[in-house]
C-alpha cells in the first residue's frame, strides 16, 4: 500500500504575483518552509489539462514519481493551442531528462572516493540502478489504440471528449487525462484571525468548480519548536466555508482546505492553505455588544426587526491618504479589512435582524464572508454593484420570516432621461449634468411577502448617495430620481399583485444618504416636497440648480428619529443615515440605543479596534399595522 505522502503531489499556488498569462500554470514545487503558501495536491497517475474559455494556452501539469530512479517532482507547462503536440511532448520530455541531469550531477558532488565515508560521516550511497549511463527518456499520448500524433493541441483537446481513455506517458508512467478538472485557481487566508469571531478565506478563486458544490475543512494544530508546519497534527473543527473560531484556538494555527467541485460532481485536487499567524484573543467587549443586549432574541410572527449599516469598505481605507489622514488616528492593523470584517459579522449577527440593508460592501467581503456566515443563519441576499467600483449594496432577508418576489438595481446616472419632468428642468445646466451623469450612485429594490400574513408585502430600497461636501444638489436630485423609481415599481407591484389595501404594500428606505437632517432629502422623505428655494439647490454655485421642485406619495417617517451622530470621525461628524418607513402601513415599536459619545471617542474617534466603520449601525423592530 503507498502512503499518504505518495497518493498525492504538493505544489504551490499562484497568489498575487504579476504574470505574463492571465491564468498561469498553477503547480509549484513545495520547498521546505514554505509553510503558509496554498499547497495543492495532485492525484497520482493523473495529468491535468487545462483550457480556459478565450485564453490561447493549455495548461499541463502531472507529478512524476518513479522510485527506480529517485524522481519526485511535480511538472508544470503553459503551451500554446497552436503548437503541435508532438512539439510540446518533446517539450516535456527534455524538461524530464533535466531532472535526470540534475539528480546525476548531485550524486556526483556527493560522491566520495571509492572505499571511503561520505562528508558527513555516514557510508557511501549505493549506486542507483539504471544512473550509470543516460536514461532514455520516452514521452508519448494516445490510447491503446491510436498514439496521438500530427496535431495541434487544440485538435488534441476536441479528441478528448469522444476519446476519454487517452493516457500521457512518461518513461513507464501512465497519467490518465483530466481535462478541465475542477480547481482552486487562488486562496488565501485573513492576516487576522482573532476568537469568537468567524473567519473565511479573504481569497478563493475556482476553475471550472461553485463555491456551494464545493467540500470544505477547517483544521487546527499547534506549530512544533521546529517551526516546521509539515510537522503539526492537525484537528478537523470544521466543515463549512466559514469557520467561528473558538477560544481554545488562541495560540494555533489553522488550515483551510478546499476538495473543488463542480455540479456534475466531478472534484479536483484537493487545495489547502495554512494562517500566517496563529490565533488571537479578540479586542475584549466592544460597544455593539452591549447593544446586542437589547436584541438578545428574534422577534415574533408579525414583527421584522431592519438593521442599515454603512461597514466602510477596504477600497476606502486602503491607501496612504486613509491611513495617514483621513483615519489616521486608528490603529493600522485595526483599518485593515481582515480585522475589521471579524468584527462587522459578528455584530451584524448579533442584532438577530430580519432585514439587513448594508452600503460599502466590497465585491469579495459579500461572497466570500457575509453570503457564507449570513446563510448558516437563514439569512438571504443579493448585491448590486456601483458600475465599475469595487463596491456596492447588499439586502439581506430572514427566509422564515419573507419570501422574495422580486430584485431589482439601477444606476441611477442611467436613469436620468428616464423621467422628462425632471429631465427637463437641468438638461441644459451642462456643469450639472457632467457632475450626476459621472456618478456611479446605485438603487437597491427587494419586494419581499411576508410568510406570516401573504398578504402583507414589502418593498425594501436601500441606497448610498454622493458623498461631496459642496454636493448638496446632486444628493437631492439623486434622491428624486430615485423616489421616482420607487414609485414607479411601487405602483406595478400593487397592480401586478392586486393590492388594494394600503397596508398590503409596505415601503422601508434604507441607506447611507450623505445628508443631515436639515438638508432636503429629510424635507423630502418626511413633508413629501421640498420646493425651489431649499438651500441645497445652491451648494454648488456653478451647478446651481433653479426652478426645481420635488415630491413623492408616501407618508415616510424616519424609524430612529434623527440621532446625534451615525458617523463619527476626526472630520466629520452627524446624522447622514436613516432608516425610512411608510407610515400606515407599519409600525415603529422599538429603537435599539446609539452607542453614548464617550464610546465612540474612546479611542478619539472610528473606526477603531473595537468599531469596524466610521458609521454606526441603525436598528429598529416594526411591527405590520392593524
Amino acid at each position: 500500500m503507498l502512503s499518504s505522502a505518495r497518493l498525492y503531489g504538493r505544489i504551490r499556488l499562484k497568489t498575487t504575483l504579476p504574470l505574463r498569462s492571465p491564468y498561469p500554470c498553477t503547480g509549484y514545487t513545495h520547498r521546505h518552509g514554505s509553510n503558509f503558501v496554498p499547497k495543492q495536491r495532485f492525484a497520482m497517475r493523473t495529468a491535468y489539462f487545462k483550457q480556459l474559455p478565450g485564453e490561447e494556452q493549455c495548461q499541463i501539469s502531472f507529478h512524476l514519481v518513479l522510485d527506480r530512479y529517485k524522481i519526485d517532482k511535480v511538472f508544470n507547462f503553459n503551451r500554446n493551442l497552436t503548437e503541435q503536440i508532438d512539439s510540446s511532448l518533446d517539450r516535456i520530455r527534455v524538461n524530464v531528462e533535466k531532472e535526470f541531469q540534475k539528480k546525476n550531477k548531485r550524486k556526483k558532488a556527493k560522491k566520495a572516493p571509492a572505499g571511503q565515508a561520505t562528508e558527513d560521516g555516514g557510508a557511501e550511497e549505493p549506486p542507483v540502478e539504471g544512473s550509470a549511463e543516460p536514461v532514455l527518456v520516452v514521452v508519448s499520448l494516445g490510447t491503446a489504440e491510436e498514439r496521438l500524433t500530427n496535431m495541434t493541441i487544440a485538435e488534441m483537446l476536441a479528441k478528448l471528449t469522444t476519446h476519454p481513455n487517452v493516457q500521457l506517458t512518461v518513461m513507464d508512467a501512465d497519467f490518465q487525462i483530466s481535462y478541465n478538472s475542477p480547481e482552486v485557481h487562488a486562496v488565501k487566508l485573513p492576516t487576522s484571525i482573532l476568537a469568537d469571531f468567524y473567519v473565511s478565506p479573504s481569497r478563493l478563486e475556482l476553475h471550472f468548480a461553485t463555491p456551494e458544490c464545493s467540500a470544505y475543512c477547517w483544521s487546527r494544530g499547534r506549530m512544533p519548536e521546529s517551526g516546521n508546519a509539515q510537522q503539526i497534527e492537525w484537528e478537523p473543527v470544521g466543515s463549512e466555508l466559514s469557520y467561528l473560531v473558538q477560544k481554545g484556538d488562541v495560540g494555533l494555527h489553522l488550515k483551510f482546505s478546499c476538495t473543488p467541485t463542480d455540479e456534475a460532481g466531478r472534484t479536483g485536487p484537493l487545495t489547502e492553505i495554512i494562517s500566517p499567524q496563529p490565533v488571537q484573543a479578540g479586542p475584549g467587549l466592544c460597544p455593539f455588544e452591549v447593544r446586542h443586549l437589547f436584541t438578545q432574541q428574534k422577534l415574533r410572527d408579525g414583527q421584522f426587526r431592519v438593521v442599515s449599516y454603512n461597514i466602510l469598505a477596504d477600497l476606502y481605507t486602503d491607501s496612504e491618504y486613509s491611513r495617514t489622514v483621513l483615519f489616521g488616528y486608528t490603529a493600522p492593523y485595526a483599518l485593515e479589512i481582515d480585522y475589521r470584517k471579524q468584527l462587522f459579522v459578528k455584530e451584524i449577527l448579533g442584532y438577530r435582524a430580519d432585514l439587513i440593508c448594508l452600503q460599502e460592501v466590497d465585491t469579495k467581503v459579500f461572497s466570500l464572508d457575509l453570503v457564507p456566515i449570513f446563510s448558516r443563519k437563514n439569512l438571504a441576499g443579493h448585491y448590486q454593484a456601483k458600475g465599475k467600483v469595487a463596491e456596492g449594496l447588499a439586502t439581506f432577508y430572514d427566509l422564515n420570516k419573507f419570501e422574495l418576489l422580486e430584485k431589482d438595481g439601477v444606476i441611477l446616472s442611467e436613469i436620468l432621461e428616464r423621467y422628462p419632468q425632471l429631465w427637463d428642468r437641468i438638461r441644459d445646466n451642462q456643469p450639472l449634468v457632467e457632475r450626476i451623469a459621472n456618478r456611479s450612485t446605485a438603487l437597491q429594490l427587494t419586494l419581499l411577502r411576508s410568510k406570516h400574513d401573504p398578504r402583507k408585502h414589502l418593498l425594501v430600497a436601500n441606497t448610498h448617495l454622493y458623498f461631496a461636501p459642496d454636493a448638496d444638489h446632486v444628493r437631492l436630485l439623486q434622491m428624486g430620481y430615485a423616489m421616482q423609481y420607487v414609485c414607479e415599481q411601487h405602483e406595478r407591484i400593487r397592480q401586478q399583485y392586486e393590492l388594494s389595501e394600503v397596508s398590503d404594500l409596505a415601503l422601508v428606505f434604507c441607506g447611507d444618504f450623505n445628508s443631515t437632517p436639515e438638508c432636503g432629502i429629510y424635507q423630502l422623505m418626511t413633508q413629501q416636497t421640498v420646493g425651489p428655494d431649499v438651500p441645497d439647490w445652491v451648494s454648488n454655485v456653478d451647478e446651481a440648480v433653479k426652478g426645481v421642485s420635488l415630491s413623492q406619495p408616501f407618508q415616510m417617517g424616519s424609524a430612529c428619529g434623527c440621532p446625534e451622530y451615525t458617523n463619527y470621525t476626526v472630520g466629520f461628524k452627524a446624522c447622514i443615515d436613516y432608516i425610512f418607513f411608510m407610515r400606515g402601513a407599519l409600525n415603529v415599536n422599538d429603537v435599539i440605543p446609539m452607542p453614548s459619545e464617550e464610546e465612540l471617542s474612546l479611542y478619539q474617534a472610528i473606526p477603531s479596534l473595537v468599531f469596524p466603520s466610521d458609521h454606526i449601525a441603525l436598528v429598529a423592530n416594526f411591527e405590520w399595522a392593524k
